[in-house]
């Protein structure tokens, strides 16, 4: 079983910065891909980005390349998303996720409870 706590979300204007940060608790973290997603209202659940239980591979939604970086600290049990030049679409509710094979295929094992982001224009 693998808990997950998101933070850091928040108000931002656009072409600013957000650095949010997910607590995993359980065993066995470092086997885990992780990744993020995001919900805007109406629409569906998007993958964002994606690290492998190693750090050394990492994946990109195309609406975020460039602009997003995500990272693992195996030690501390955390993952990282550093989000840039943030523009008012990126807006939406921000979950962590961890998987034992692939984030980005969706079929998530564990989900966080979410964080808000916020750009205004």
């Amino acid at each position: 079983q693998v808990q997950l706590v998101e933070s850091g979300g928040g108000l931002v204007q656009a072409g600013g910065s957000l650095r949010l940060s997910c607590a995993a608790s359980g065993r066995s973290f470092s086997t885990y891909a992780m990744g993020w997603f995001r919900q805007q209202p109406g629409k569906e659940r998007e993958f964002v980005a994606a690290i492998s239980w190693s750090g050394t591979s990492t994946y990109y939604a195309d609406s975020v390349k460039g602009r997003f970086t995500i990272s693992r600290d195996n030690a501390r049990n955390t993952v990282d998303l550093q989000m840039n030049s943030l523009k008012p679409e990126d807006t939406a509710v921000y979950f962590c996720a961890a998987d034992s094979t692939s984030v980005q295929a969706g079929n998530i094992d564990y989900w966080g409870q979410g964080t808000q982001v916020t750009v205004s224009s």
